[in-house]
């Protein structure tokens, strides 16, 4: 098996200027990646598809709204190594390895013992945070309508402190997916393809957004884009929108770091 490593331990990676032919180059080779080898990208792509599909039946069809805390939590814990299966295929078919299952699946088992842990800590951490400052902005906005079932009377939020909570909570969420979005953007695809830790892959990836802000936060919101689409069918869409982004983000990597 070829060597994951292309840098030398320690060694700091040095950022490029990116532009927007490399988003479109990127995409079309994570298209032709997933056209390569789709069946790899489908069974990755479960993890998210099986997850949703038991929120939705945890909440419809069982009235169980805790459900959703755990599950959420789960995507953030498995996300990063589900990532990192669509990096390595992208990986080996760049370097004309060949695809065997074993292979791909021993070297995002091996992650377990690398950085990925960590950086899937990050993830958590942000989504904890984030899931308590929500609700202090709930109670600070709506604090006086705690009586009111949310869920069947969905007027309170037309009402003037229900408009405010969600302009507020609107604008500190985007805020916080865009900080999460810079320091994961090349991250997770470098600590696949390099021996560094995990704080310098999130500085190089908030150096790479600072270096690039606009064609990588257009890069974010086209991502926001298709996945919000590629959930509306019963998340059937992210078996195709999940393995084409990964592969693309691998690209992009490649075209974003000497």
């Amino acid at each position: 098996m070829a060597q994951q490593t292309t840098a030398a331990p320690g060694a700091v990676p040095e950022i490029l200027s990116l532009d927007w032919s490399d988003v479109t180059d990127s995409l079309r080779a994570g298209w032709r990646d997933f056209l390569a080898a789709p069946t790899y990208g489908l069974f990755f792509s479960c993890v998210y598809v099986i997850g949703g599909w038991l929120v939705i039946w945890a909440v419809m069809a069982k009235g169980q709204i805790w459900w959703t805390l755990p599950a959420a939590a789960g995507f953030p814990i498995l996300g990063p190594f589900v990532a990192c299966g669509y990096y390595e295929i992208s990986r080996r078919l760049e370097q004309g390895i060949p695809l065997r299952s074993h292979d791909i699946f021993r070297v995002v088992f091996r992650q377990k013992d690398r950085q990925i842990p960590s950086m899937a800590a990050v993830i958590v951490v942000f989504f904890l945070f984030w899931n308590f400052l929500s609700h202090m902005i709930f109670a600070l906005f709506l604090g006086n309508a705690t009586m009111t079932n949310v869920s069947s009377s969905l007027t309170v939020f037309l009402s003037p402190e229900g408009l405010s909570m969600l302009a507020v909570g609107t604008l500190v969420g985007a805020a916080f997916a865009m900080l999460l979005f810079s320091v994961t953007v090349v991250s997770l695809p470098m600590l696949l393809d390099r021996e560094v830790d995990f704080v310098t892959a999130m500085l190089t990836s908030l150096a790479l957004v600072r270096e690039n802000p606009v064609v990588l936060l257009g890069w974010g919101a086209l991502i926001a884009v298709c996945l919000f689409a590629g959930m509306l069918p019963l998340f059937f869409g992210l078996f195709v929108v999940l393995p084409v982004f990964g592969h693309a983000t691998w690209h992009l990597y490649r075209r974003s770091i000497a």
